[in-house]
């Protein structure tokens, strides 16, 4: 069924985590909860999709070309999908792409503190009943209050000696030639106790609320994120694209002067730079594909973004897209995000594929598409959440850039620091 007619209707505010509190057990709950910044202006409730698919990258993608896929649908690509050319036939362990097209959503402006009911049908009458759907959503908002912690155990998959050694390899592997940098992980488990769930660990988060929050709940799946890395935007209406690689990590600190040195000493670290400017230039490399020649540039290069629990390196590359170029070709192109596979991108994956089971949606991109502007988050700070007879399972990981001086030790605390927020949403300090 098309979605051509589109009715939008402005409301008063009302809180995003609220509404979306209140859907949560809906069909295919979805929250894109932002923090409301620069970066995270706007946020996204909805639930029950008219259509939901699931299958491999290739045909998600021949999907997303059609209109009716490219109107307010979210969709997410495991990272091994885009790995598998590198690393081969490996198990799947969550689908290669997952999209859900909503004919009702919720669309918040934290800036101008208005909400934005918006439905989608094949002609005006259908418009205006999924725009009265959203606009009751408002009216069902429940005050969230932050539960207990959900999970009993926070179990590390491997213990830390396997990572020491893991960087070691890396590390010996760049001496020879083999690559330049590789993004190499670590993962941690559990279960979610009785009667706990997904949504009670964005609620735990919503005090570090980052630009590119997401909750997502298809089926027995579910996702959570504190992402604050952009992956893409796209908006057709003048053509440019913008990505924003995070390389290079520092832990906050309670002490205002420490806190302070830290940021400093990130933003001067030489290494950290060396290793954030290997991610720049590819992907500068990953755009030109699909850039009008001579546009893509490097609009800031090395900004510290202070957030919550960690300090990062961030720098800016945008481009003009070539007229024929839409958002499937810009996530063909780029994906995986470079920051999280290393360089050369297709040797790094090889490598993190030696050290690393399957990742499923860790690090892989969340993205939402409405009338071709794309917006695509890279899923770190994320768990992956499975429900099983016994209750629901997660998975979570947390990774460093290894370059040629990298010292096993001091990547090892960095996992620890980009993991702090989500272990303490799960299992408390």
């Amino acid at each position: 069924m098309s979605l051509a007619a589109v009715e939008r209707r402005t409301l008063p505010w009302g809180d995003p985590l609220s509404v979306a509190q209140g859907l949560k057990d809906r069909s295919a709950a979805l929250a894109l909860l932002s923090d409301g910044g620069p970066l995270g202006r706007r946020s996204f409730v909805a639930a029950e999709p008219d259509r939901f698919w699931l299958g491999d990258l290739a045909g998600g993608l021949r999907l997303l070309r059609e209109a009716d896929w490219g109107r307010q649908t979210v969709g997410l690509i495991a990272y091994d999908a885009g790995a598998r050319p590198a690393t081969g036939g490996r198990p799947e362990v969550w689908p290669d792409l997952m999209l859900a097209r909503y004919p009702a959503m919720l669309a918040f402006d934290h800036a101008s503190r208005s909400v934005v009911a918006i439905g989608r049908g094949s002609g005006p009458a259908a418009a205006a009943a999924a725009a009265d759907r959203a606009e009751g959503w408002l009216g069902e908002a429940a005050s969230p209050a932050a539960p207990p912690p959900p999970a009993a155990a926070f179990e590390p998959e491997a213990p830390a000696e396997d990572y020491l050694a893991a960087v070691a390899d890396v590390v010996q592997r760049i001496a020879a030639g083999e690559l330049f940098q590789a993004n190499v992980a670590r993962a941690w488990r559990g279960r979610l106790r009785e009667g706990a769930e997904p949504f009670d660990v964005l609620l735990r988060l919503a005090g570090r609320a980052s630009a590119y929050g997401a909750y997502w709940r298809p089926g027995d799946r579910a996702v959570v994120s504190n992402s604050p890395e952009l992956f893409l935007t796209f908006d057709p209406a003048t053509a440019r694209i913008e990505t924003r690689p995070i390389k290079g990590t520092r832990p906050r600190d309670p002490d205002p002067a420490r806190d302070a040195a830290l940021a400093a000493d990130l933003a001067g670290s030489a290494k950290d730079r060396a290793e954030n400017l290997m991610i720049v230039d590819l992907m500068r490399n990953d755009l030109s594909q699909v850039a009008a020649p001579g546009t893509v540039r490097v609009e800031r290069l090395f900004e510290v973004e202070r957030l919550p629990t960690v300090h990062h390196l961030v720098s800016t590359v945008s481009a003009a897209a070539r007229p024929e170029v839409g958002p499937p070709d810009l996530l063909q192109a780029a994906f995986p995000p470079g920051s999280i596979t290393g360089a050369p991108k297709h040797q790094a994956m090889k490598v993190i594929a030696s050290h690393e089971p399957p990742r499923g949606p860790w690090c892989g991109s969340l993205f939402h598409l409405d009338e071709g502007r794309l917006t695509a988050s890279v899923l770190i700070r994320t768990a992956a959440f499975e429900r099983h007879a016994d209750g629901w399972r997660f998975r979570t990981l947390a990774g460093a850039g290894i370059v040629a001086d990298s010292d096993p030790a001091a990547e090892l605390a960095e996992t620890e620091a980009k993991i702090r927020a989500l272990r303490e949403a799960l299992v408390g300090p």
